[in-house]
């Protein structure tokens, strides 16, 4: 039975108090004593939720059929004893090597051929009908052991699909392929159709005769390549699908979940898609140490994730205390930075606040990654604001279930990113993401909060809808963002939008195609810009990437490139649409461009800003009782005003109206 057709259980967060806290507890590989010792730490730090046995499928099942649940057994009853409730595991996110042994044909196989075996971890493919029933074997008897256990209040299925190997090319996932594509479409002249193969001489006379887009001499159809990302997304959903089934089956009123890997970095699912089947989002999310700008990158990658939950809360399954293992240069976070991602992520939707893991391991791949327990154990840094961290967020018990008020959307499309990196683009400094982080960090720094969306999903209440390289999009959702301007928002959308169709074919009788009427613009072509090349525009700011044609049809033009080949060509334009506004941008501004359009988008919106001066930020929650909780985080080293009144919670007296340096303040209005 497909695990969609089995009713939804209840919420998580009907098992566990307040914010939950905790993260990764692999008890295994340390001796009772330490595990003991354990409970001890936990309680000072004030640990309610964990997850636990990710990988743990070799100690538990040792050999085919011999299963070994001793250790997890009193694991559980500990935990149970001092409070804590758990994220119990599958297992199965790396396969035992008896298993690989017996089985090697389960192992990946990359886009050259090469079989990438084990010593790591996700060495499977999804689609693997062996890998898969030994999956579902090992997810069964966990489930039957600890069905009634009254720590377990959520399943954690498989760990960070699609991470490390997340495109599969070996013969049974070229046979899934196959398959997949015959149900899409049901027979191969739809199939050429859509992927245009009379281009090339690329006919198909049978589905038997394609296979996956691997190597080859030249560029990749892109129908082939677009529907290849698409079919790896599903596999690992069917594969997902395919344990939960077996978990709604044996414990039907325990949720499941999986932690994404929602960022600027991940690309490979689409998690608006994969979210009906999770009953609550989870998430990991890393920094990147080198990135000055670190903060506003987690805070792009939690309101992505918020977007992905539908506005629900979400857990932050994983994130490093400091350090973490895997990037050039592993700096440690500064003072204060954890407590400030870790709250970041609470003002943008986060009811769960994880890290990996609890203790720092001693050997293996990840004993460099930072801990809740360091090397160095309580005398540390890391200890301490771990322990303090813990007391803040048992007072910040009242922010648990309200919501991010948000009036701006932007439009976020995993297949639109797709479609628009594969190759053969006008230009490769053309990236999905770029244009919506640029506009997303400016409205960062006026204290603007931001919800992603799906094209298809309501844009109801939303003052300002913000496109950004739509490559791709349905005429449903093109008719979607319009109804909206229609309706009284401003919509800006960006060069690059509308072009092609969800089979990737181009929209004919100009660009941007699915947008030409509601903007009130055609572009006749196309015109990138060299690597390191700038253009001046009539306002005095400059842009790069990109630049184009564009011809008034209706609009009218707020601003133009003033330089050859282009002078005089409008680079944005407006138009009225119903009670709303269509605008269009045919450029990348830098950042003060950004800045300049989007202060004239938030005027005419209606939506006001709200900074309180540069690295504060700035998010409102409010509760279904209309009770608004302001999260001011100052990023800088000196003290910050910030105009609010009411009760702080994390100190629980009236807010001064200053943040100090590096602090957070969380204020009860009113």
């Amino acid at each position: 039975m497909d695990s969609q057709d089995i009713p939804r259980p209840a919420s998580v967060w009907n098992h566990v108090e307040g914010i939950a806290y905790g993260g990764d507890y692999n008890p295994e590989q340390w001796p009772v004593s330490v595990r003991l010792e354990d409970l001890e730490l936990m309680q000072e730090a004030g640990v309610n939720f964990l997850s636990v046995g990710i990988f743990s499928w070799a100690l538990l099942e040792p050999a085919e059929g011999k299963y070994n649940f001793g250790w997890l057994d009193e694991v559980l009853d500990n935990l149970h004893g001092i409070g804590v409730k758990v994220a119990l595991a599958t297992a199965t996110a790396a396969p035992p090597a008896w298993l690989v042994r017996k089985h090697p044909e389960i192992l990946p196989v990359t886009a050259d051929g090469t079989v990438l075996g084990p010593g790591s971890r996700r060495h499977y493919t999804p689609s693997s009908a062996v890998y898969r029933r030994y999956a579902s074997g090992i997810t069964r008897a966990v489930a039957e052991r600890y069905k009634d256990h009254p720590a377990l209040a959520l399943w954690h299925v498989d760990n960070e699909l699609g991470c490390h190997v997340y495109e599969f090319y070996g013969e049974e996932d070229a046979a899934a392929f196959r398959a997949w594509l015959e149900r899409r479409y049901g027979n191969i002249d739809a199939l050429n159709a859509a992927w245009g193969t009379a281009f090339w001489s690329q006919n198909y006379g049978s589905f038997e005769e394609i296979l996956p887009p691997a190597i080859a001499p030249s560029t990749l159809n892109p129908g082939q390549q677009l529907d290849f990302q698409r079919f790896n997304s599903r596999a690992l959903m069917d594969y997902y699908r395919e344990l939960v089934a077996v978990l709604r089956e044996v414990t039907p009123g325990v949720p499941c979940t999986t932690n994404l890997m929602a960022s600027s970095a991940t690309k490979s699912m689409d998690y608006f898609d994969w979210a009906k089947d999770l009953d609550v989002i989870a998430n990991d999310h890393y920094l990147v140490a080198a990135d000055p700008e670190r903060h506003i990158e987690l805070a792009f990658s939690a309101d992505l994730t918020r977007g992905i939950a539908g506005g629900d809360p979400w857990i932050l399954m994983e994130h490093s205390t400091s350090a973490v293992n895997w990037q050039p240069r592993n700096q440690p976070k500064m003072p204060g930075e954890m407590l400030r991602n870790s709250l970041a992520h609470v003002a943008r939707g986060a009811d769960a606040v994880m890290f990996f893991q609890w203790r720092q391991s001693f050997a293996g791949s990840e004993k460099f990654h930072s801990a809740m327990v360091p090397h160095g154990g309580r005398d540390t840094r890391v200890w301490r604001e771990v322990v303090e961290l813990g007391a803040d967020l048992k007072r910040l018990a009242p922010v648990r279930g309200s919501r991010v008020e948000s009036r701006v959307a932007i439009v976020f499309d995993y297949e639109a990113w797709w479609a628009s990196e594969i190759d053969s683009k006008p230009s490769i400094d053309v990236r999905y993401l770029d244009l919506q982080r640029a506009f997303h960090r400016s409205l960062f720094l006026r204290g603007v909060s931001v919800d992603f969306v799906h094209p298809s999903a309501s844009l109801d209440g939303y003052g300002l809808v913000l496109v950004c390289t739509l490559y791709t999009v349905t005429d449903e959702a093109a008719a979607n963002i319009s109804a909206a301007a229609s309706a009284g928002a401003t919509v800006l959308v960006s060069y690059f939008s509308g072009i092609v169709d969800g089979k990737d074919h181009v929209r004919l009788g100009g660009y941007p195609g699915a947008f030409r009427e509601l903007l009130g613009v055609r572009v006749e072509e196309f015109h990138p810009l060299l690597a390191g090349t700038q253009l001046k525009l009539s306002d005095g700011t400059v842009s790069s990437i990109w630049s184009e044609h564009v011809h008034l049809a209706g609009a009218e033009a707020m601003q133009a490139f003033t330089e050859y080949p282009l002078e005089g060509v409008p680079s944005l334009t407006r138009r009225a649409v119903g009670s709303g506004a269509a605008w269009y941008l045919a450029t990348f501004p830098g950042p003060d461009g950004i800045d300049s359009v989007v202060d004239r988008l938030l005027e005419e919106s209606g939506v006001a800003p709200a900074a309180a001066g540069p690295g504060v930020e700035l998010v409102r929650r409010r509760s279904a009782d209309g009770q608004g909780f302001l999260f001011a985080i100052n990023h800088t080293r000196s003290d910050a005003a910030v105009e609010a009144s009411g009760q702080d919670l994390l100190t629980g007296e009236a807010f001064p109206g200053l943040v100090p340096a590096g602090g957070v303040a969380v204020v009860a209005e009113g």
